[in-house]
């Protein structure tokens, strides 16, 4: 059997209020986010990442830019990195969007999909769909992308089932997984 570590990264707080729903929505960074890219950078030459996958959103491509630059890892750029496409509701204030709405999605977090929107379970098919290429393949591996596919990522990582009302990785903080491969 053969491990190899797995360092999943949540992109870096982004220049908007607090409460916004912005799923899809290409927001920009806040200022600063510089600083944890240096401290990554650190992190991802220390596990010996070789390989970093970025979703293509701005958030994340622009940390992953930098990322790559610093440590040498070759960056690829999947779409299936993606946030959940919150439809209508990107955008809006959470405290805007329908109670109704939000207590549907609560109690069927994988069959309710917003107005327009994704459903978690089409977002649970993708990232899987993802983890099981970059599992294949084997490599020390740096994953940038939302809270969305991280909390689905963290579950296959560590060999769990995932829960898509789970808490996520923070904001501008990463966790380290050695994930084990059986031939």
């Amino acid at each position: 059997m053969q491990s190899f570590p797995v360092l999943l990264v949540r992109h870096a707080p982004v220049l908007l209020p607090d409460g916004i729903c912005y799923g899809r929505q290409d927001v920009a960074l806040r200022p600063g986010w510089e600083k944890i890219v240096s401290g990554l950078s650190v992190l991802a030459k220390g596990t010996v990442c070789r390989v970093l996958y970025s979703s293509p959103a701005r958030r994340c491509r622009e940390m992953a830019q930098r990322l790559a630059q610093a440590t040498g890892m070759e960056l690829r750029v999947d779409q299936r990195l993606s946030e959940l496409d919150f439809g209508q509701w990107e955008g809006l204030r959470w405290q805007d969007i329908e109670r109704q709405h939000l207590d549907e999605w609560a109690k069927d977090p994988s069959g309710f999909a917003p107005p327009e929107g994704e459903s978690g379970l089409a977002l649970c098919h993708r990232i899987t769909d993802f983890w099981h290429d970059m599992y294949h393949k084997g490599e020390a591996a740096c994953v940038l992308s939302h809270g969305g596919p991280l909390r689905i990522l963290s579950a296959l990582a560590a060999g769990e089932k995932p829960e898509l009302l789970a808490p996520s990785i923070p904001q501008g903080f990463a966790r380290l997984f050695m994930v084990e491969q059986t031939t």
